[in-house]
């Protein structure tokens, strides 16, 4: 009878259940923070500097060669925390920087925004996640690497899919970090370098080139989701 008693403590639901409920108070505390800082930073006017992009765009003028941190840590908070814009952001960034320099700024901070969405959602969330779907979770979302990294890779090229959902719900996958971050910055870039493009276009006033790049990130987006949705499995 001994022999068939296991001494790993990971294999005893006693052991694991404290685990569980340290990282569900952490997870709760961490939604808790978020929701005090957007507070705070909504209070303080940040947010609503954020919406307007000529304010915003002043402001990271009178920051000087700090303006660029502006736009990277303005990046991170709008896509962890949801309800801020990212759009007005990239915006700025390309009509202060240009469309290679501005595009790089938005990439750095998406990408660095998504990668901290990832983790908070692997570390924090998935055994809040577990509780509540059992131990059947990781056959609901686990998938191929290959599958799991190819919906990341659509998903960032399709702008009415939520970038800031896709990021914690990857973490919530069996997806690999790398593969994560790699479909994400391949899947940003093109959406990052239009936007800092009609940025730039919008600071010289060029209406045609604007609606030109309107139109053209319109169609590329449902060609995207066409070829998306009909793909051979």
């Amino acid at each position: 009878m001994d022999a068939m008693h296991s001494d790993n403590p990971a294999d005893d639901p006693a052991s694991t259940s404290p685990l569980k409920h340290h990282r569900t108070l952490w997870f709760s505390l961490a939604l808790i923070a978020l929701g005090v800082v957007y507070y705070l930073l909504f209070q303080n006017g940040f947010i609503t500097l954020l919406e307007n992009g000529d304010a915003l765009k002043d402001k990271i003028q009178s920051l000087g060669m700090a303006g660029p941190a502006l736009i990277i840590a303005a990046m991170v908070l709008a896509i962890i925390m949801s309800p801020i814009p990212s759009a007005p952001i990239a915006l700025a960034a390309g009509a202060l920087y240009g469309h290679t320099t501005g595009t790089i700024y938005i990439l750095i901070g998406a990408e660095l925004g998504a990668i901290i969405a990832f983790f908070i959602a692997r570390i924090l969330g998935i055994n809040v996640l577990q509780q509540w779907m059992g131990n059947q979770l990781a056959h609901n979302l686990l998938g191929s690497q290959q599958k799991l990294m190819a919906i990341v890779f659509f998903s960032r090229l399709l702008p009415f899919i939520s970038f800031d959902i896709i990021s914690y719900a990857a973490g919530l996958t069996a997806l690999s970090f790398w593969r994560f971050a790699i479909a994400t910055l391949a899947g940003i870039a093109p959406a990052s370098f239009l936007l800092a493009h009609l940025g730039a276009e919008m600071s010289t006033g060029e209406s045609n080139i604007i609606a030109y790049t309107l139109l053209g990130f319109s169609l590329i987006s449902v060609l995207l989701f066409l070829a998306n949705k009909y793909r051979k499995p």
